[in-house]
């Protein structure tokens, strides 16, 4: 029997976790991408799955770190944007951060040659009316006309944030007489570097001085957006300091953890972390540096910083327009359109903040779509998991009666479990709840992979390649 394909628009990070998912499975799949034919105002080339703001995926470690939790279970899932991710990491201490280009290239690169697969290049700007089963994971960067096909759809206005996009340096260009290579707490990371970040510190009246210039530099301004709320996870520098003189040194310049190589017996007050964003470690980005200060004034403002004197941004920071649907309202636990089912919906569109949270809802989304196309019934995953949690926030998870707004994955989103009874401390119970938290969702989420009837597909087809099929022995629980 040929299968109709199901259509995927947008080729971000949800839609090409999606078409994956689809593929795999052993469905047909069409994944529309705009890029390169009509541009965005963040993407810089053509490449599926292309990072337009930090390169880190957050933190690795699944027993202590709710998103190193939905990594693992995207890797024991057959996720492609965990494979990607892995293949192609850079140096980031306890995070994974990746090489944006080899990364991108390495999603593109495995869904243009999967047989199943076809991507068609150009803009969507409506759904056909002849596609039964469709998955819109078009991202912050939604075309206007497609915006418009969706609010006829829906019947409401989007909700709309700004997320900005942090300064990247030329690593040559810092002064490692000042600067210092050292994680904070001496954490390793995935390679088992202690030393993944370079460190700027500043004094108390560098400090001052360098809020008084970020708060009166100029800033580009969007008059039809100045009602719109940030999301808290990504505010921009500026914003923080608007918010607190020393909001900025308790969030991405806290000191703590750190002790400068040069100078070890004196306490910075504040430091700017850079962290590698490239293989080659030629490149590193401002760490919560995202802002929307005009171009002359960065450079004029970051070079005040203490070992940037003399630095080369090989990209200045930006400003680009999110926005996601009230998905409580508008959205079934399946991620389908109530007011049309044969649409579901994906990625940040959906409400879900972060590069990796938008992946695993394309993951669901991907797989959901194919059970319903080869005729299986399938539920999301247990809430559980962090998977079915983040499709519960979006569903209707959230407080009743408060706004939808969006959310990284945390262990709140997940249902609690009391502390094992190991050691006395309360950092001792934390961490072990935490653990047992993921012990629980990494097996709930073996039974709802092992629920597929078509899972056998998998095994056969693309995803037999990685080994995901060993499930728990990859985190040493079976």
């Amino acid at each position: 029997m040929t299968l109709a394909p199901i259509q995927v628009i947008g080729g971000g990070l949800a839609g090409s976790e999606a078409a994956w998912q689809i593929a795999s499975a052993g469905v047909p799949v069409v994944l529309h991408e705009m890029r390169p034919v009509v541009g965005t105002p963040a993407h810089q080339g053509g490449d599926l799955a292309e990072l337009v703001c930090s390169n880190s995926f957050r933190a690795d470690d699944w027993e202590t770190n709710a998103v190193g939790l939905l990594h693992a279970e995207m890797r024991i899932a057959g996720s492609l944007i965990m494979r990607a991710g892995d293949a192609h990491q850079t140096p980031a201490g306890g995070a994974l951060a990746v090489d944006r280009e080899g990364f991108a290239s390495a999603v593109t690169a495995a869904l243009e040659t999967h047989p199943l697969v076809t991507i068609a290049r150009g803009e969507t700007q409506a759904f056909s009316p002849e596609w039964d089963s469709v998955i819109v994971a078009t991202g912050p960067l939604t075309s206007p006309a497609l915006t418009g096909a969706i609010l006829a759809l829906t019947g409401e206005d989007q909700l709309s944030f700004f997320d900005a996009i942090a300064p990247i340096v030329h690593a040559e260009t810092i002064d490692m007489g000042v600067a210092w290579r050292q994680s904070r707490y001496d954490k390793p990371g995935p390679g088992g570097d202690a030393a993944a970040y370079i460190n700027c510190p500043m004094t108390r009246p560098q400090y001052e001085a360098f809020i008084d210039r970020v708060l009166a530099g100029p800033k580009s301004e969007f008059r039809e957006w100045e009602d719109v709320p940030y999301f808290d996870g990504c505010l921009p520098i500026e914003v923080m300091a608007e918010r607190g003189r020393d909001t900025p040194r308790h969030g991405p310049m806290k000191p703590v953890g750190l002790t400068n190589a040069h100078k070890p017996d004196e306490k910075p007050w504040a430091v700017v972390q850079l962290r590698q964003d490239n293989a080659l470690g030629t490149l590193w980005n401002m760490v919560g540096f995202q802002t929307k200060l005009k171009h002359a004034a960065q450079v004029e403002v970051f070079r005040t910083i203490p070992g940037l004197e003399r630095a080369v941004f090989a990209r200045l920071g930006g400003l680009h327009r999110n926005t996601f649907i009230n998905s409580p309202r508008l959205l079934d636990n399946g991620l389908r359109l109530r007011a049309d089912p044969r649409l579901r919906f994906a990625g940040q569109i959906t409400g879900v903040e972060g590069y990796v949270e938008s992946a695993a809802i394309g993951l669901i989304a991907g797989r959901l779509a194919a059970a319903e196309r080869l005729g299986v019934a399938l539920g999301p995953p247990p809430a559980t998991t962090a998977l079915g949690a983040l499709v519960r926030h979006i569903t209707g998870g959230h407080l009743a009666g408060s706004a939808f707004q969006p959310m990284n994955i945390n262990y709140g989103l997940l249902p609690p479990l009391d502390a094992p009874a190991v050691g006395k401390g309360r950092g001792e119970r934390g961490r072990a709840r935490k653990r047992a938290i993921g012990v629980r969702a990494l097996a709930d989420l073996e039974g709802w992979l092992a629920s597929s009837n078509f899972s056998q597909r998998e095994k056969e087809g693309p995803l037999a390649e990685q080994g995901d099929d060993e499930g728990l022995q990859r985190f040493g629980l079976a």
